[in-house]
């Protein structure tokens, strides 16, 4: 009995996979723009699907449709990580976070917190074809239709029109600004061919023209000759603490009664305390941190520092405090080689590190021990420091309270409204809270040995907790109620910064605008170390205080940056940009400016053209 053929369409296999990969770029743009897919979209994307469709047909004389369901399995999980991704961080992702795959196991909570079942339905028509493939009879007569051999001519022509659509797409569309807008712009599957095969480098500006005074002029500032408080701490140990995605609005915060960081609020209330201050990570995330507010330099356009600028001879903050007789360390409770740390470390010139192999895998919590086990240990081995004749410097990284904020039960110290219960908001309050109870005891016990009084410890959030985009109505609803406001990117990268000395803070709020790169020129009046012939990006906030301008990437698209009253979000460029005031409901007047904006980008371009011909560092086969 001959078998019936199937219909045309099904014949057509060029034009059955366009369609499924159109369904797919459709379901694709919903996630990941705001206004959803377009009646533009099917220009945008199947041009470059047709590219790849027509050397297909072009190339292909056997085995035509599992090169097909290749290909489809490909890009369908590439468009499935791009959501997840964007869920999670907000951006749309490129090639360059590929290098980030080796961090996927150890983080892969994480993940799933942000992998929504619907996602998955992208596969359906994996699936679909794969079942249709076991029945033999429908599967041989399939293939046999669809291997049918097209016109080489009309091939030929539908390659090179699709090959201009995706030029069309791509080259007007170079020059912008924001990575999302630049997407949606181009297409998909264009910017990512774009990302991953042109030509980005920006031409190095001389390393004779980027010196300290023209940083300040860029920056708006002037060098102080009679700084306050210079030296004010000279002499007592730095201890800088590093908190885990803590976000500034959970300084005082109360919730049906409950203090959520009454640890916090004592050092806010009784120290500097600076409200008004805000991250500047990138890809690297904790890991950028540690590096800004070590180097005071911004982070790299295309990766996490550990990875760009680990190579590289870092001029620093242990450096700069070895030099005036300081021992360094830092503290981390998870493996020296998650995000490349190793190298970092020793770029940044620390004496040593404490990293898993010291606080060991009891009473662990998500990628590393506690924060209790991370302060015993530590205030423990800083006592032991503090016998020493020298002064230290101590870098501690708590880790508790990282995403997906599922802390064990055992860790619970507060009890969770009901509203709150099952999620995302609630499960960060309630890990916040543990973190403050640990760092808590860590402040006891520093005061128990001595060690707190002749110390300046400085504490500030590394990056932002809760993401946006990760965000379901009920957590909107319930931050709106914490905040009296909608949680925009104002809100999301505000995080807190303090500092606390016995003797020298007292209570105060500083109302300056800061970021991370401030932390090494504060510190460095503070002890009384000069930064001459030190090029840094940031500013000594307790007397460069009038004004401050803070160039954003990465979490926020390349041009933003934050002035002393608002947040500015670029567009294509600035004239199309989004303002946010930084106080109130986020209205007003506008205030950031396209000087701002263009002299943000000039700082950034000073900051890379600086740290990438710095000398690489002569790399040893050392133990720590």
């Amino acid at each position: 009995m001959r078998l019936k053929e199937p219909r045309t369409l099904s014949k057509r296999s060029i034009l059955f996979f366009s369609l499924i990969m159109l369904a797919k770029s459709y379901f694709a743009w919903y996630y990941l723009f705001e206004d959803g897919p377009t009646w533009t979209t099917w220009l945008k994307e199947i041009p470059f699907v047709l590219l790849i469709f027509c050397l297909i047909e072009w190339f292909a004389t056997k085995r035509k449709i599992a090169i097909y369901m290749f290909v489809n399995l490909l890009i369908t999980v590439l468009f499935f990580s791009l959501i997840v991704y964007h869920n999670h961080f907000g951006i749309i992702a490129t090639s360059q976070v590929i290098g980030q795959a080796k961090q996927v196991g150890a983080v892969k909570k994480s993940i799933f917190s942000v992998l929504h079942p619907q996602y998955m339905l992208i596969f359906l028509d994996i699936i679909i074809i794969s079942l249709v493939m076991f029945s033999r009879k429908k599967a041989v007569a399939w293939k046999k239709a669809m291997s049918r051999r097209s016109n080489r001519k009309a091939v030929a022509a539908l390659f090179c029109i699709s090959l201009i659509i995706c030029m069309m797409n791509i080259f007007p569309n170079q020059a912008s600004m924001n990575e999302t807008i630049q997407a949606e712009q181009m297409g998909i599957l264009n910017y990512e061919a774009y990302a991953l095969l042109a030509e980005h480098k920006e031409e190095q500006i001389e390393l004779s023209q980027i010196t300290q005074s023209a940083i300040d002029q860029k920056k708006g500032i002037q060098a102080q000759s009679n700084p306050a408080l210079f030296g004010a701490a000279k002499g007592k140990n730095l201890i800088i603490i590093q908190m885990e995605s803590f976000q500034n609005f959970l300084i005082n915060l109360s919730i049906d009664g409950q203090e959520i960081t009454p640890n916090m609020n004592k050092l806010a209330a009784g120290n500097f305390y600076f409200p008004r201050f805000y991250q500047q990570v990138g890809q690297g995330n904790t890991s950028d941190a540690e590096f800004i507010v070590n180097t005071s330099f911004y982070v790299p356009p295309d990766g996490p520092a550990t990875d760009i600028y680990a190579t590289k001879e870092l001029p620093s903050l242990p450096k700069l405090l070895q030099a005036n007789g300081y021992d360094t360390a830092t503290f981390h409770t998870n493996e020296v080689d998650f995000w490349n740390r190793g190298d970092l470390y020793k770029a940044l010139g620390f004496d040593r590190y404490y990293d898993k192999a010291f606080f060991g895998e009891d009473d662990t919590v998500f990628y590393g021990a506690s924060d209790e086990i991370l302060y015993k240990k530590t205030s423990a081995e800083l006592a032991r420091m503090d016998l020493s004749s020298q002064p230290f410097y101590s870098h501690v990284i708590s880790m508790s309270s990282h995403n997906p904020f599922t802390i064990p039960e055992n860790k619970y110290k507060m009890t969770l409204p009901e509203r709150f219960e099952g999620t995302l908001v609630g499960n960060y309050i309630r890990a916040q809270n543990y973190a403050d109870y640990a760092l808590g005891q860590f402040i006891d016990e520093l005061k128990q040995n001595g060690v707190w009084d002749n110390s300046l410890i400085m504490l500030y959030g590394d990056h932002r907790g809760l993401p946006i985009f990760s965000l379901k109505e009920e957590d909107k609803v319930l931050l709106e109620e914490i905040l009296n406001h909608e949680y925009t990117e104002r809100d999301l990268i505000n995080i807190p910064l303090i500092i606390a000395s016995p003797g020298i803070t007292a209570s105060s709020v500083k109302e300056q605008l800061g970021g991370q790169v401030d932390i090494l020129p504060t510190v460095s009046n503070l002890l009384g170390v000069s930064l001459a012939g030190h090029i840094h990006f940031g500013q000594d906030l307790l007397n460069q205080s009038s004004y401050n301008l803070l160039p954003q990437r990465y979490y926020l698209p390349t041009g933003s940056f934050v002035n002393n009253e608002e947040l500015f979000l670029s567009g294509s460029g600035f004239e199309d940009g989004q303002h946010y005031t930084l106080s109130g409901d986020g209205t007003g007047p506008l205030q950031a400016t396209e000087d701002e904006f263009n002299r943000a980008l000039e700082l950034l371009h000073l900051s890379d053209s600086y740290v990438t011909q710095l000398p690489d560092r002569e790399v040893k086969d050392e133990e720590n």
